[in-house]
């Protein structure tokens, strides 16, 4: 054999070895305006599975999943560059924080002291806190750091949030981790401990759209909730404080339904969040350490995505507000509900209802998030 053929066989060979084990590759992504260095870690399985994610926001960049025929393609909207994500209004593939979906008023009171946030929000006119304030967690340059571990690639981001950042009491320490495993099991994990009382609910961000064309609606992706039970919203889209049943309404979604079947239904939650932007409160389906959250399939291609959760709720959002304003990977416009998200998280408003699980976090102890999804075809 000649050297060039031994060569290319060789250069074939390795790139076989690289795929048939996965591999975690640290690049440089870009700078950010003040020339900070911002890297991207590209984290591929055994099985041929690529996520991607960038320091910037501890953003989850991308995700390449198989369709039932062994087709790749990438079922996440975003950009394809930094200076993309630095334009990022919709919280593509974002970390969110401190305190993830909407605080009423921009408002809470902790051990008898009241604290006000910036309020960056106002569905129906009410103002809110949304996502952690004008500079969240989704803004900040975070530190990266990848691993390889037996059977998982993955990489650890951390931040530290100041006293009063964005009108949070406490110094915060974050730590995000991604997870790529050989069970095409795709683990998010958020710990945080802080220095003072403080509240807290960081949450995951990714919009989906599993057939892999970002220009189609998610409408005739079939989704599965599971939870009996969701939460009522005023017009600011912030939680009465009542739950209510799913049952005969078209916010059942204990069975798999096109997420298109009822959106359109004359339902005062539907016509209150212009479609689904609600959460749903989990059954406690618990297995291990994780409840069930939910499962959605899109028919054509066969591609499924499960997602399991520690928190006791999921934001289900149909992307309503998508509008084709922003400009995305391959210069798609992101049009009307050609994205979902599928948010695990502690209730929206939590500090302001006794009621609701507490989001408080004091010294000594640990703020614990996790998030499993898990890609299949069908």
């Amino acid at each position: 054999m000649k050297p060039l053929n031994l060569l290319l066989a060789f250069a074939l060979m390795s790139a076989s070895i690289a795929t048939s084990y996965g591999e975690m590759k640290e690049s440089t992504y870009g700078k950010m305006p003040d020339g900070k260095e911002v890297k991207i870690f590209t984290l591929t399985n055994k099985n041929g599975m690529e996520a991607k994610v960038t320091e910037y926001g501890a953003i989850l960049v991308s995700v390449t999943a198989p369709d039932k025929d062994g087709n790749f393609a990438d079922v996440t909207h975003g950009y394809d560059t930094l200076e993309g994500w630095l334009t990022n209004t919709s919280y593509f593939g974002a970390t969110v924080g401190r305190f993830g979906n909407r605080i009423a008023d921009g408002k809470f009171t902790l051990d008898g002291k009241e604290y006000t946030l910036v309020t960056n929000n106002d569905p129906g006119g009410i103002p809110c806190a949304l996502h952690g304030g004008t500079v969240g967690f989704d803004k900040v340059l975070w530190s990266g750091e990848g691993f390889e571990k037996e059977g998982e690639r993955g990489v650890k981001l951390t931040y530290v949030s100041a006293d009063g950042e964005e009108g949070y009491p406490g110094e915060l320490t974050v730590e995000v981790t991604y997870t790529l495993t050989d069970n095409n099991e795709l683990v998010w994990e958020a710990k945080a401990t802080t220095k003072a009382p403080t509240v807290l609910n960081i949450v995951h961000h990714s919009y989906w759209n599993l057939s892999g064309d970002p220009t189609t609606s998610i409408n005739d992706h079939m989704l599965t909730l599971f939870a009996d039970e969701y939460l009522p919203t005023n017009a600011g889209l912030i939680p009465t404080g009542d739950k209510a049943a799913v049952a005969d309404t078209p916010m059942d979604f204990t069975k798999p339904t096109a997420i298109g079947d009822r959106v359109e239904d004359d339902f005062e939650a539907l016509k209150l969040g212009g479609g689904y932007d609600h959460a749903w409160v989990l059954n406690e389906t618990a297995d291990g350490d994780l409840w069930n959250a939910a499962k959605v399939k899109d028919p054509e291609t066969g591609r499924v995505l499960e997602i399991s959760t520690n928190q006791p709720a999921v934001q289900f959002y149909g992307g309503n507000f998508l509008d084709g304003t922003a400009t995305g990977k391959g210069g798609v416009a992101y049009q009307h509900r050609t994205a979902l998200c599928l948010e695990t998280e502690n209730f929206p408003d939590a500090p302001n209802h006794p009621e609701f699980p507490s989001a408080v976090l004091r010294p000594g102890e640990t703020y614990y998030h996790k998030m499993v999804h898990t890609f299949s075809a069908e």
